[in-house]
């Protein structure tokens, strides 16, 4: 047929196919494929992929695709990104899509972070640490031996945890290496607190010591007490020592010069834990920046102001029973912006500006958990058998890892949390080293650590 010819004729078909309705469209196009060769049939397939499959990642502008990718969630995501090497370019340069992903499952963002590869990245790793504490294979143990005797006192820092016992001794160990860093003598230790140079011991003995760890030298001794020390704190800038006895005070030393500068009274059990603290946020008792001591008993936490005057007195006495029916345990958490602290009924948050008990946070009905560490995104707990990682947003508990038979403490004194930043959100960085330390009644000292990265 001519050009000419064939053009006309194409025309007056097409004029003809445009009336007829769908059904008979349909009916006609399959006669015509029944009537076609393997060229047209490949030419066919050739064209409808094109109008039909149409990649709109790579037709629409880029901010257009980014606002539809926020509608998937994240494994949907990871399946397109297998779809094409375009598409996978694209996806993974949806730096907030895998930013809100990871901040869904308690990821830390560091906003200056720009690569777009970065983020997504970020995102499989935390979504395979995530599963590992959800299967309870994100930790792993091991043990601290040189004791001869009970191990009370813990304290960590740094990598490094001080161990105070019964034998009359301090050590110092690297806890990634477990290697003895320095071992002194010492009195029985309730209580320590390090730092490069100096170590503090509160004592059963009644009194509270300075060493040095470099030649195990005593370089101050606090004698004022009438009871066991249980708890110690310092700060090297007010040259201030702060110290909780079973005498049901509390001690104001001069670290420098042993001086006791105050005795705080008006607790009426042991006074199992002081904190030293700089406040955070402003109320009409204080201001960011001044100093704050908190003291805790059975029932009560005491505030106090510190500074470079000697004298103090107690700004607010908080509790959560007026009859004393419900006990505190003696774990306390300050952050300068919230107090936390747990009893039979769960934990208590107190914000630190108003003083007013924010929520009360009850863990499962199975289990009487007490707390270790307690962030913006996790707490840490534990209880007889368990460690708990509970998400602070949901109030659940996601991980939990078994635990030996430990020393127990009503005082609380013989376990502690590890690093703890990971509590305000994982970041892939901070989730390493020690989680958890308990003394154990064979003398060793029990680690629970994380694993590293699969």
């Amino acid at each position: 047929m001519e050009k000419k010819d064939f053009e006309a004729w194409l025309d007056n078909i097409s004029i003809t196919f445009l009336s007829l309705t769908d059904l008979q469209k349909n009916e006609t196009l399959d006669h015509l494929i029944s009537l076609s060769g393997a060229v047209q049939l490949r030419h066919l397939s050739n064209n409808l992929e094109i109008l039909l499959k149409r990649d709109f990642l790579k037709l629409l502008p880029l901010e257009l695709s980014f606002y539809l990718l926020k509608w998937l969630d994240p494994q949907t995501l990871l399946t397109c990104c297998l779809v094409s090497k375009q598409w996978n370019k694209v996806i993974s340069a949806c730096t907030e899509v895998w930013q809100t992903a990871c901040k869904n499952l308690g990821w830390q963002i560091d906003d200056s972070v720009q690569d777009p590869l970065h983020w997504k990245k970020v995102y499989l790793k935390a979504i395979l640490r995530m599963k590992q504490l959800k299967d309870h294979e994100a930790f792993e143990t091991s043990s601290l031996i040189g004791h001869s005797a009970r191990v009370y006192a813990l304290y960590y820092k740094d990598g490094l945890l001080c161990t105070g016992s019964d034998d009359l001794s301090a050590k110092l160990w690297d806890v990634s290496t477990g290697q003895c860093i320095y071992g002194i003598q010492t009195h029985t230790c309730a209580a320590v607190k390090f730092d490069e140079q100096k170590l503090v011991t509160g004592s059963f003995d009644n009194t509270v010591a300075c060493w040095e760890w470099s030649s195990g030298a005593k370089t101050q001794h606090f004698r004022g007490h009438t009871g066991a020390v249980f708890s110690v704190d310092y700060n090297d800038e007010l040259d201030v020592l702060v110290s909780g006895s079973a005498d049901f005070t509390v001690k104001v030393w001069a670290l420098s010069t042993g001086t006791c500068l105050n005795t705080l009274t008006g607790h009426t059990e042991w006074v199992t834990k002081v904190v030293l603290q700089k406040c955070k946020v402003k109320s009409l008792m204080h201001s960011p920046g001044d100093h704050i001591l908190l003291s805790a008993d059975k029932y009560e936490i005491k505030i106090w102001p510190i500074g470079r005057e000697i004298n103090c007195k107690c700004l607010k006495t908080l509790s959560v029973s007026e009859d004393r029916s419900i006990s505190l345990q003696p774990r306390l958490h300050f952050d300068g912006k919230y107090i936390v602290c747990s009893s039979a009924l769960g934990l208590y948050q107190w914000d630190f500006a108003s003083y007013d008990i924010l929520r009360v946070i009850k863990p499962p009905d199975f289990i009487n958990v007490s707390l270790l560490g307690f962030g913006e995104i996790f707490a840490l707990l534990f209880d007889n058998r368990y460690l708990y990682i509970m998400d602070l947003r949901t109030e659940k508990l996601i991980s939990r890892w078994p635990l030996p038979e430990y020393r127990k403490s009503k005082r609380g004194s013989s376990f502690l949390a590890g690093e703890t930043s990971w509590l305000n959100g994982l970041n892939g960085q901070n989730d390493t080293g020690l989680v958890f330390a308990t003394s154990m009644p064979d003398h060793s000292i029990h680690l629970v650590l994380w694993k590293e990265h699969g």
